[in-house]
């Protein structure tokens, strides 16, 4: 007899009596209190500027919204809306949003930046405008009308001070500039209430001293306390990080979550445990550690009854980050999912950068089986795992895919799913599959698996089978 796999017992314990798909509140107790000196110097404030020190900026969006541009550069007959300023606040990543997020921006989106630090301007970089196969499945909580918006995908400019936007209509992203609608012969029109979005992600805060909220209160917030105990399982509360562990001492962790459930042996009429198939758990940073702000995304946290499969993406967001940079543009990436595009918290599970780091992504516990916004249709009884950067003609790096079957051996073996398997979820609606479809599924899919999408890129998506075998690899399969 296998292991039962159903992480019944852990969920048990750390979920309480909360119901498949229910929001989890929580009002918990941990230290709350930072010593006096600490609270003071989040508090400072410099008397040039007004701002919070530079070690407590928590981040900031700026909205603007974009206008006709002027005859002179209006190029061909289609409409065009654009924004020019060099008189905003430092920002790192950008995006362009619209009211309806069932609206198709049918076109081309164009952005140049200014460096901050070189006062150089960039040359323009087209942003992927195909941003609505990530999100909430349609008719659930976090996609009401009103709350969620259309939008490009982020793309991280570094530190910038200056803008440069154009959208120009067309019919479809690879469409040229101005071309018309192939079926009537006119130019097709843009979304209604085009705004850029300025992401500054903030800085990170201190890690010395005892846990505390990113806005620099002396007292955790409930949302903060909640997110810390999450992961109260695995780590103390606040950790920076969750630390990778060996094979033996994953299985002996896993024996403990599953409330020590035991397979029956037939050796001299003793119970045996059945050796579990499970890779070794890697190393995550936490959202403590990559600096989340919690008082950004929405209250308690969302579940669904397991994980029966990974979803791998890319952001999209463009490959000119330094590693010591993630962080950041996963602060970024949060902050324009949560107060741009109007998600509960950040999409995915898990994101990777190129150097092969792992970040917990929706808060909810690493180990649960959290349900986040990233495969529209199939967000239910999955995760989805976002390998930072854009992977459609860059090759992503041997660090990158490795740390994705990782994570995948570690997260699939809590629940008894096999990387090199297939498996069946049921659609929530999407171009692919209509609503209430089960439909036969890879175990570790590629995001273009469950809706019509280049996501993950054309060279990420090539790395899936070798994703899947080192997976399997991992769990001793």
């Amino acid at each position: 007899m296998s292991m039962i796999m159903s992480m019944r017992g852990f969920l048990t314990s750390s979920i309480g009596a909360t119901s498949l798909g229910v929001t989890c509140a929580a009002a918990l107790a941990l230290p709350s209190v930072l010593p006096a000196a600490a609270a003071s110097v989040r508090a400072e404030r410099t008397a040039a500027t007004g701002r919070v020190a530079k070690d407590a900026v928590p981040g900031s969006t700026q909205s603007l919204p974009l206008v006709p541009l002027t005859r002179e550069r209006v190029l061909g007959t289609a409409p065009e809306q654009g924004l020019y300023r060099v008189d905003v606040r430092h920002f790192s990543l950008v995006g362009v949003v619209w009211d309806d997020p069932d609206t198709e921006l049918k076109g081309r989106v164009q952005i140049r930046n200014r460096s901050a630090a070189t006062g150089q301007w960039s040359g323009w970089q087209d942003v992927e405008t195909h941003n609505e196969d990530h999100g909430a499945d349609p008719g659930t909580a976090e996609r009401a009308p009103g709350r969620v918006h259309g939008a490009t995908a982020p793309l991280w400019v570094d530190d910038s001070d200056g803008v440069d936007v154009r959208v120009l209509a067309g019919s479809g992203t690879s469409a040229a500039p101005g071309a018309p609608d192939r079926r009537t012969g006119d130019p097709t029109p843009l979304p209604s209430g085009l705004r850029l979005e300025l992401v500054d992600p903030g800085d990170e805060p201190p890690a010395q001293g005892p846990p505390a909220d990113v806005s620099g209160t002396a007292a955790l917030t409930e949302a903060t306390a909640a997110a810390y105990a999450a992961n109260a399982d695995l780590v103390p509360a606040g950790a920076l990080e969750i630390p990778e562990l060996s094979r033996e001492d994953t299985e002996q962790e896993l024996i403990r979550l599953e409330g020590g459930v035991e397979a029956e042996g037939s050796v001299a009429g003793d119970a045996v445990r059945a050796k579990p198939y499970i890779g070794p758990r890697p190393r995550i940073v936490t959202r403590r550690g990559w600096g989340a702000d919690e008082s950004l995304r929405g209250g308690g946290f969302v579940y669904t009854k397991k994980i029966k499969a990974a979803f791998v993406h890319h952001t999209v967001s463009g490959n000119k980050y330094r590693c010591s940079q993630a962080a950041s543009v996963v602060r970024g990436i949060y902050r324009y999912h949560v107060k741009s595009m109007g998600w509960r918290d950040v999409g995915y599970n898990f994101l990777v950068d190129k150097c092969g780091t792992i970040y917990e992504g929706r808060a909810g516990g690493v180990a649960k089986p959290v349900k986040g916004a990233h495969t529209l249709g199939f967000n239910s009884n999955s995760m989805g795992i976002a390998v930072i950067g854009t992977y459609g003609s860059a090759k992503p790096s041997g660090a990158a895919v490795k740390a994705v079957a990782r994570l995948a051996a570690w997260k699939l073996g809590l629940y008894g799913a096999n990387p090199r398997g297939k498996t069946y979820l049921k659609s929530g609606g999407g171009n692919l599959y209509p609503k209430g479809k089960n439909v036969r599924l890879n175990v570790i899919s590629g995001h273009r698996d469950g809706f019509a999408t280049s996501c993950p890129g054309k060279r990420l998506y090539a790395k899936l089978g070798t994703a899947r075998s080192s997976a399997a690899r991992y769990q001793g399969r």
